[in-house]
């Protein structure tokens, strides 16, 4: 299907202000599930590693399954996913809130409230970039911006309803909200196709008209047949002479061609289907061989190959003080009456102003979006070795509105992924390293509470997250000192008979 040319405004704003609410819907509870996190701790008297796991899987699923969420909304659209993952988010924190243990939880909110925002959040982009072109950008900021207000509100939202009516009316109430993604969902209305003609179809495609073909022949056969043995008893009518004898014979020799017709077109049947398979799976596999190819390739670019262990050493240490930053400042004994703002909110509203802040930055020509995402790296290790120091709720809050800010390093990791590998390759290798980065958020928030399991103190946990992330950010810039422009000049020449594919990301 060919669409019409975007418009870059009109509906495509509806689009942008839905767009924008689904994601401040969806993502506004998963995000500020450190809020949540400390009454599961108390409801079931887990580990917290073990309890951990339900946020690190709410945020990590979606990116997991981005290649699941691409191919459902290629296949559906935009707006028969929005809804449908309207109703897997609000249901998934409905359900969560009859959790008779820590385990049903996983499977409730970590992965049906994961997956649900996987699909809203590929179905938002992907319905934006059609209405938008020129100012594609704009709007992809804008609707970014709603999982961190989503933060922001949700975590001030979700105390609020605890100290009100307790977990389990919380979570009913954040899920009954969750049903306002069916309202927008229904606003995304898709772009009608156009009129111009389809595209030629290839040798593979006509395979099934020529079916078609032998069909028609089979046809005229029989039908030549049929006006054949109607003319004949026509004329024995007319003659009115009754010959048995004649009429076997006749019989016998129409259905003996009649035989002979159906074998040699079922025989023509068997060979072009076989035909048409072989041609089908030969191309398949060469789809496929040319993938992992392309992977190989992509890989053997230093920076890439920095790059994602970056992505993934960064999640696995700085996603945890989302979540955890808390349950930190309730081990730390920080009196509940200095308690201005949560501290998940400060994350939130200082994410937003951070994603905003360095896009600028990146659209100004002399600034390096690889050396000022190192920065980032670097800056964030440095953060969170100091977290262990912080002993009070001044030094807490101003360490997560730096966390936060430095987190908004999601809206100049695609200008980097593009410089490091080309436009052209910009959906492949986007693909890895969101997979790998929702590996790392699955795995991050366990990791840490499996250090205070162990430890019975956070200061281990967070040297390792900082440790972690320092890593990354030396690797990436260790790899790109020496050959950043020899690795970007080479890898925008794409080798021959490559393919795109469509994969969905999260930023």
């Amino acid at each position: 299907m060919v669409f019409q040319k975007p418009p870059d405004g009109g509906w495509g704003w509806v689009i942008v202000v839905v767009s924008f609410f689904t994601q401040f819907l969806c993502y506004g509870s998963p995000l500020a599930v450190g809020v949540l996190y400390l009454e599961w701790l108390d409801v079931f008297g887990e580990g917290k590693g073990k309890t951990a796991w339900v946020g690190s899987l709410a945020n990590g699923i979606g990116l997991l399954a981005s290649p699941v969420c691409s191919i459902c909304v290629s296949s559906f659209g935009a707006r028969p996913v929005a809804i449908f993952s309207g109703f897997m988010v609000a249901g998934g924190l409905m359900m969560s809130s009859f959790a008779p243990n820590i385990y049903f939880l996983y499977i409730s909110y970590g992965i049906v409230v994961g997956l649900g925002c996987g699909l809203l959040y590929t179905a938002t982009v992907t319905i934006t970039c059609h209405y938008f072109d020129k100012r594609r950008g704009l709007a992809l900021g804008l609707i970014s911006t709603g999982s961190s207000v989503g933060l922001f509100i949700y975590a001030a939202l979700q105390r609020e309803l605890i100290d009100l009516y307790g977990l389990d009316g919380c979570l009913l109430i954040v899920g009954a909200l969750s049903l306002n993604i069916l309202a927008c969902g229904s606003l995304m209305r898709p772009l009608e196709s156009s009129d111009s003609p389809p595209p030629e179809k290839t040798c593979v495609d006509k395979v099934p008209e020529q079916y078609f073909v032998y069909h028609e022949k089979e046809k005229t056969v029989e039908e030549n047949i049929s006006i054949l043995e109607k003319g004949y008893i026509d004329e024995k009518c007319a003659n009115n002479v009754p010959d048995y004898k004649q009429d076997s014979i006749l019989n016998k020799n129409v259905l003996s061609s009649m035989n002979v017709n159906e074998k040699d077109t079922y025989k023509k049947k068997v060979v072009e289907q076989t035909n048409f398979c072989k041609q089908l799976a030969k191309r398949k596999w060469q789809l496929y061989l040319n993938y992992w190819e392309e992977t190989m390739v992509l890989f053997k670019n230093k920076v890439f190959s920095a790059l994602f262990v970056a992505i993934l050493l960064f999640d696995i240490g700085g996603f945890p003080p989302s979540l955890l930053m808390e349950d930190v400042a309730r081990s730390a004994n920080v009196n509940e009456d200095d308690y201005h703002m949560p501290l998940i909110s400060i994350i939130g509203i200082m994410t937003a102003v951070g994603k905003l802040t360095l896009g600028i930055l990146a659209d100004f020509k002399w600034v390096n979006t690889l050396y000022l995402y190192v920065t980032t790296l670097l800056m964030t290790g440095a953060a969170l070795f100091a977290i262990p120091f912080a002993k009070s709720y001044l030094t807490l809050a101003m360490l997560s509105g730096v966390l936060g800010f430095l987190t908004g390093n999601w809206s100049i990791f695609p200008y980097v992924t593009t410089k490091t590998v080309g436009i052209e390759k910009l959906t492949h290798a986007y693909g890895i390293l969101m997979f790998f980065a929702g590996l790392g958020n699955s795995l991050g928030p366990p990791i840490v509470g499996w250090f205070y399991d162990w430890t019975q103190e956070y200061d281990t946990a967070f040297y390792f997250s900082g440790f972690c992330v320092l890593l990354g950010g030396f690797l990436l810039l260790l790899a790109a000192l020496p050959c950043w422009n020899a690795c970007t000049n080479q890898s925008s020449k794409l080798p021959p008979n490559t393919y795109s594919y469509k994969v969905a990301s999260s930023a």
